[in-house]
């Protein structure tokens, strides 16, 4: 079932153009390639137009994470259209455990463990996903309506390591959703429709909602703010390894930081990067109050790490709390 669009130039430009994404995101034209599938729209015009500009070396999977008693029969359906088309395929199923972040990011956390096992069993380098510009512009906004900083703001990257010899790439990021609808239509396939995506509870369907109300915001336009502010980030990491690497000097008790002349920024990242070495991942609200009592001379207590003031911040495993064994 190839990708039949209205005429066949128009199918020939959306293959070389998804090809283009792909080879711009580092995917070579012989790598094996595993696809997320769903069964929704998005991803069935990823998989489609994946089967199309890299034929020979794509392998499909879908994740059946168990919430839903329609899951299975959704999965067995996108198997046959995996089928029709040639693709390998397999099912991956999860049991999904809410540890208090909420069942969708506990789904989301449960799927791309599955998928990364599932990559590194069949010896896979390279997954994509169908997050796109739509996607990434509900994205840009819900974060900065919470107040994100220049990494959240970034939104989803086009591609990261998900584990050490497993790159997650999207290469649908410059696409809006209505092109992938249309993709799915012309080939005439009928997609999964999830209705957690109507869900009103979710800040996502009203930002979605707030979109589709406004034609003066463009998607394709904020997610290119995203792109920009995600080089942004890049650079500014970039920076902040290169300032810092005399100035973190690892002591007997911990790690001493030279933050003298320093912008607050580089400081904020500088302490990120210590307490990730004390297998600490803080928050921003949390990071922003470190750093507000460091910089007035207040020591301060985070993740079991304690900061001391001084011409050098250091930074020390926290004595034990009276009590505690």
């Amino acid at each position: 079932m190839p990708v039949t669009p209205a005429s066949p130039k128009a199918g020939e430009e959306r293959t070389a153009r998804f090809a283009a994404e792909l080879a711009r995101l580092g995917v070579a034209p012989d790598d094996r390639l595993a696809v997320a599938v769903s069964g929704g729209p998005d991803s069935l015009a990823l998989l489609l137009l994946a089967r199309a500009a890299h034929p020979g070396a794509l392998i499909a999977a879908t994740v059946d994470h168990g919430l839903r008693p329609e899951a299975a029969a959704e999965a067995a359906g996108v198997a046959a259209i995996c089928a029709s088309l040639g693709v390998e395929h397999q099912v991956l199923s999860v049991s999904v455990v809410e540890a208090g972040e909420g069942i969708q990011a506990a789904a989301r956390a449960a799927r791309y463990a599955a998928l990364a096992d599932w990559c590194a069993i069949r010896g896979i380098g390279r997954i994509a996903t169908a997050h796109h510009a739509d996607d990434q512009a509900e994205t840009l906004l819900m974060r900065l309506n919470r107040g994100a900083g220049l990494a959240g703001l970034a939104g989803v990257r086009a591609a990261r390591w998900l584990r050490p010899g497993l790159r997650l790439v999207r290469p649908l990021l410059g696409w809006r959703k209505a092109e992938l609808v249309a993709i799915v239509t012309d080939a005439g396939l009928t997609p999964v429709d999830d209705p957690a995506n109507r869900d009103a509870r979710h800040d996502r369907t009203a930002i979605r909602a707030l979109l589709a109300a406004n034609p003066l915001l463009d998607p394709l336009r904020i997610a290119a703010s995203a792109a920009h502010l995600a080089d942004s980030e890049a650079a500014l990491d970039w920076v902040t390894r290169r300032v810092t690497e005399n100035r973190i000097e690892q002591q007997a008790d911990g790690m001493a930081f030279d933050h003298a002349g320093l912008p607050r920024e580089i400081r904020r990242r500088a302490v990120a990067q210590i307490l990730s070495d004390f297998s600490v991942i803080a928050d921003g609200p949390s990071l922003a109050t470190l750093l507000d009592r460091l910089e007035s001379g207040q020591a301060a207590t985070l993740g079991g790490v304690k900061a001391t003031p001084g011409e050098c911040w250091t930074f020390a495993p926290a004595p034990a709390r009276r009590g505690d064994h």
